[in-house]
């Protein structure tokens, strides 16, 4: 369980346009895994072991919620991504959302469910999806999401670790992301609704392992993805289109350290951007603070080998500019969320891992 720990005095980063503070919120997390804001203020944390803490601030108290399903939570597996209903506060919609790693014996799939929110406590769960087939072993589950502008969610899934042609395959919903109503149906504009040889649920194949997805302002959608041995990409989610894994890929196989695949093929999307080495990406926001002079639009995507945060420029689908926040400063960065209170927030990933608070500083 998490300990709120406002009281450390703030770091301070220099940056080509702003001088940032960064305050420690909470710490003694158990490998975090995703950041919720709650519209009082507080925050919603999860933990890979299964937990979900309710952090607030202002109290100084921190507390797991009870509730939540068993998780597997072998490797890279458990409670991972955790998000609020895009209408939540209104009473009929305060939903939170959180993708998981389901056991089935010693395999798991990744799996959707949600719970109706009450004041400090979680309602009875619903299951929402679950991909179509339980695997071995514990990695890969991508697991993130975001909103669509409609109301629909998208979530990633990974190829699993195992066999990687199963991001090519259109029967298996390894290797891609979903596009599901809020309920967890099939949103009857899918892209492959028609297609009797196409799950109804995928909205872009040839996905490796998403970590990182935020769906900008206007409206498009971009992930931060895994590669192999290097090869960590930048994509513009677009409907239907086949981002390549393991067709085409920038990166190495682990143990020959050869190439895999091919650099690019017809009828396949080329990333938009491709990070420096072993960047290992997780965690992907837009900022749209207006106290971040210079930043408004950029997006920030964290790593986790690298340690790093790095501000991305784009400009028409294309980076144009990039800078280092942060390298090294506070470990692994499983996630990045624009907050609402004109911060950005960071969760890192450890065994005692922490929530952060980037603000300008005056």
């Amino acid at each position: 369980m998490g300990t709120v720990h406002a009281d450390a005095a703030p770091q301070i980063v220099e940056t080509e346009h702003l001088t940032l503070s960064i305050e420690s919120v909470a710490t003694g997390f158990q490998n975090p895994w995703a950041v919720a804001f709650l519209p009082d203020g507080r925050y919603l944390v999860s933990e890979r072991r299964g937990t979900l803490n309710l952090v607030d601030p202002e109290s100084g108290q921190s507390k797991a919620l009870d509730g939540l399903p068993s998780v597997n939570h072998h490797g890279q597996g458990g409670l991972l991504d955790v998000v609020l209903h895009p209408s939540f506060g209104d009473g009929d919609n305060d939903w939170v959302y959180f993708t998981w790693s389901k056991p089935e014996g010693s395999n798991s799939r990744s799996a959707l469910s949600r719970a109706k929110w009450h004041e400090d406590s979680l309602g009875e769960i619903e299951h929402l999806f679950e991909q179509d087939r339980a695997s071995s072993p514990g990695r890969h589950y991508g697991s993130r999401l975001a909103w669509l502008a409609d109301g629909t969610l998208l979530m990633s899934i990974g190829d699993r670790g195992v066999d990687p042609s199963r991001a090519q395959a259109t029967g298996d919903h390894a290797g891609s992301t979903l596009r599901l109503t809020a309920t967890g149906g099939v949103p009857d504009d899918n892209p492959f609704v028609d297609d009797d040889n196409t799950l109804d649920e995928i909205y872009t194949l040839g996905n490796r392992n998403i970590q990182g997805m935020t769906v900008l302002n206007s409206g498009q959608a971009w992930a931060s993805e895994h590669g192999p041995r290097t090869g960590d990409e930048l994509n513009h989610l677009e409907p239907s289109k086949n981002y390549g894994w393991p067709e085409v890929s920038q990166g190495n196989d682990y143990a020959t350290n050869q190439p895999i695949g091919v650099a690019s093929l017809p009828g396949m999307a080329d990333p938009v951007y491709l990070f420096e080495g072993r960047f290992a990406p997780s965690g992907l926001t837009e900022v749209t603070s207006d106290a971040f002079t210079g930043w408004h639009g950029n997006l920030l995507a964290g790593g986790l080998a690298s340690e790093t945060l790095l501000r991305v420029v784009l400009d028409n689908d294309q980076v144009v500019d990039e800078e280092i926040i942060l390298k090294g400063q506070l470990g692994r960065i499983r996630d990045v969320r624009q907050g609402p209170d004109d911060a950005i927030y960071v969760l890192t990933d450890s065994a005692q891992g922490s929530l952060y608070r980037l603000k300008v500083a005056h």
